[in-house]
């Protein structure tokens, strides 16, 4: 991977609106391909499948590395192949999670940005500003701080108390977060299945984008996700799925049923947007 995949395409908050405005969609597709659940055994040929039967449906992919880096060698060639099959239009959200000392971050930002092509990367911010400010920097990117994660363990920590207002530490994440996004091109990650927390987040950072995992396989509640993660436009997240869409079916029809399965979530996330609004109208 000596050459970028993608460039030259413009800022991702340009592109994800251009692709949520043509596709009605905020709808995120993850691309976490497991061999262990997958129908076929060539993972470009199901990437590709995949997004061919999903690309007027979605805002963003998704691709996570870690299924990636866990087909040894070659899956950095897969990750290629996988994101050049992704039309032009359609924003790429690398889920790397890095986070590491500024020198080291630097490096991380160059591959991911300037390798791989992502539009925008997941970063975690428990080393502070010094490790993310080589991915903030790049006003053209997404950068997606992690702030308060979907998995049950984010508790340990997260939601601890912290600070002389003794608030806890994923609202100091998302104020601190908010300080940085000069350049507007900073969000945050925080997971459906906290929807106290998620209401928390949008009214500290009402003009931020969120990335919002966890609904779907996780058990998050998505009419509470759409409600309360959305900004005052209607916009401003994005709702990530995977393994709901990616295996709505082990049988040759996997592509066609992953299409059915993505088209009823976006759908369904565009009538619980309309709720939200009609509702607000008539108060």
């Amino acid at each position: 991977m000596n050459t970028p995949v993608r460039g030259g395409r413009g800022s991702f908050m340009d592109l994800f609106r251009e692709a949520s405005l043509s596709n009605n969609s905020l709808l995120c597709l993850g691309l976490d391909p497991d061999p262990a659940l997958m129908p076929i055994t060539d993972v470009v040929s199901f990437n590709r499948a995949i997004v061919e039967a999903t690309a007027d449906l979605v805002c963003a992919y998704k691709p996570n590395l870690a299924f990636f880096e866990a087909l040894g060698w070659d899956g950095l060639q897969v990750l290629r192949h996988t994101i050049e099959a992704i039309p032009k239009g359609i924003p790429v959200i690398g889920d790397a999670k890095r986070g590491d000392v500024g020198h080291t971050a630097r490096a991380y930002a160059r591959a991911l940005f300037d390798v791989c092509g992502f539009d925008a990367v997941t970063v975690n911010p428990y080393l502070g500003f010094d490790s993310v400010e080589p991915f903030i920097s790049r006003r053209d990117k997404g950068v997606f701080i992690l702030c308060k994660t979907s998995n049950p363990g984010s508790q340990d920590f997260q939601a601890l108390p912290a600070g002389p207002d003794a608030r806890p530490l994923y609202e100091l994440v998302a104020a601190r977060a908010r300080e940085w996004n000069t350049g507007g091109n900073v969000g945050l990650v925080v997971g459906a299945t906290f929807p106290q927390e998620l209401k928390t987040v949008r009214e500290t950072c009402p003009e931020m984008l969120l990335l919002i995992p966890g609904i779907g396989a996780q058990g998050g509640d998505l009419a509470w996700a759409v409600r309360e993660g959305l900004d005052q436009q209607g916009s401003g997240a994005i709702i990530a799925a995977s393994r709901q869409v990616l295996y709505a079916s082990q049988g040759p029809d996997f592509a066609d049923k992953a299409r059915k399965e993505a088209l009823r979530l976006r759908n369904e996330i565009n009538r619980h947007r309309k709720a939200r609004f009609a509702g607000r109208q008539g108060r």
